[in-house]
């Protein structure tokens, strides 16, 4: 698996979010923490679609990460749109993984991949939990 070659039909949920000016570095391009930004936005994202209110604290079920992988592919500067792809590759008994890949909307070009390994967590009991099946359910391996 080579997430550094992702293509648009790769992934499976889809945010779009412009940059903002304060995204930008002494150098003119967006700087690589804003990149992390997006996707942690567009990772929320995926859960609305997937039928969660959106994630909080107060929830049996949510998630902390755990780790990510990043590949930076391309320089953008500001302003820019960008396509931001979801896609759950990976289903374990309390952890799962989540491909992402941002794409300039203009052209369709890679910007950043990453992969994130999620950990199901309840944040009142302040425990792992197992996968829930919302996102069992729409797990597509990546190969």
């Amino acid at each position: 698996m080579d997430i550094r070659n992702l293509h648009p039909a790769d992934l499976d949920f889809w945010t779009s979010i412009d940059s903002r000016w304060r995204d930008m570095d002494s150098l003119g391009h967006i700087n690589h923490t804003s990149y992390l930004t997006y996707m942690e936005s567009a990772r929320v994202e995926v859960y609305v679609q997937l039928g969660y209110s959106g994630i909080r604290r107060e929830m049996d079920e949510s998630t902390i990460l755990a780790s990510m992988q990043v590949h930076y592919i391309a320089q953008t500067s500001h302003p820019s749109k960008f396509d931001i792809g979801h896609r759950i590759s990976r289903v374990g008994n309390k952890s799962f993984d989540f491909i992402s890949g941002i794409f300039h909307t203009h052209n369709k070009n890679l910007i950043c991949s990453a992969i994130f390994k999620l950990v199901a967590y309840n944040y009142k009991e302040m425990r792992t939990i197992p996968v829930p099946s919302l996102i069992t359910e729409r797990c597509r391996p990546f190969e």
